[in-house]
């Protein structure tokens, strides 16, 4: 259990601002980490150590989302249903108004290029970890990113 304490307290900031990321929340994003660690806890034993561990955890938490979005009856979340969250102790990261400029330019991008705008710019996940995450290779993670700096460049953020 102390092996879960040091990982809880390694990367549950990290799997917080992932889920705050996706979900736009800070009270879901809040529930949805402490689910995350707790599932973990419960299924600790099939971690294969083939990902890092807080990629791991950042998939139980997506997973978690998506469930709670299927419960909820939502399919996908839609980019309009959801303000972007004002800055706050946990979000002092976008205090700067250039930061709060470039998240919502972000904000505005189609899936998958907003996703991964959002683990590589504030996530600081690597280009592979972004791949295990979202289910891809490292090569489709880089060529994603690659496309959404230019659609911001662009304003092509309607684009797919």
């Amino acid at each position: 259990m102390d092996d879960m304490d040091e990982i809880y307290r390694l990367h549950a900031q990290a799997v917080y601002k992932y889920l705050l990321s996706i979900c736009r929340n800070e009270s879901l994003a809040e529930e949805l980490t402490q689910e995350t660690f707790y599932q973990a806890v419960k299924s600790i034993d099939r971690f294969d150590g083939k990902c890092k561990i807080s990629v791991w955890l950042c998939q139980i938490g997506k997973h978690l989302y998506y469930k709670e979005l299927r419960k909820s009856g939502q399919e996908s979340p839609m980019p309009e249903e959801f303000p972007i969250p004002a800055p706050s102790a946990e979000t002092s990261f976008l205090e700067s108004e250039g930061k709060t400029l470039l998240l919502k330019a972000v904000h505005s991008l189609n899936e998958p290029y907003r996703e991964v705008m959002y683990l590589r710019s504030f996530g600081n996940l690597s280009f592979r970890e972004i791949g295990e995450v979202m289910g891809k290779s490292e090569n489709w993670a880089r060529v994603t990113f690659y496309r959404g700096k230019e659609k911001l460049k662009g304003g092509l953020s309607d684009e797919k």
